[in-house]
């Protein structure tokens, strides 16, 4: 291992160090961070956490309950609040 950490490569062919054992990719994560989507608004590990059960839109993330949704690793305490505001502003809400 460098100074730098380990050398990487993601799925994506992305070369990055990391120093541990993370598998995410900084290049691919500011890539994503770039885009429009409502996935930019929260935190890394609560987006990872929508993507694993294929939340890709607000459409999407509509057909969850609320319970589900925090129930999923990775959710944190000001995610919520933010995933509420970007529905309401498409009209959309939570599963009942």
């Amino acid at each position: 291992m460098s100074e730098k950490g380990i050398l990487k490569l993601c799925k994506n062919g992305h070369q990055f160090y990391k120093r541990s054992d993370c598998p995410t990719c900084p290049i691919c994560e500011k890539e994503i961070k770039s885009t429009e989507s409502f996935l930019t608004l929260i935190a890394a590990p609560a987006r990872r956490a929508l993507e694993r059960v294929n939340i890709h839109s607000l459409e999407d993330l509509a057909k969850w309950s609320e319970g589900e949704i925090i129930r999923l690793h990775g959710m944190g305490p000001s995610t919520i609040p933010k995933l509420k505001k970007a529905l309401e502003e498409q009209g959309l809400s939570f599963k009942s």
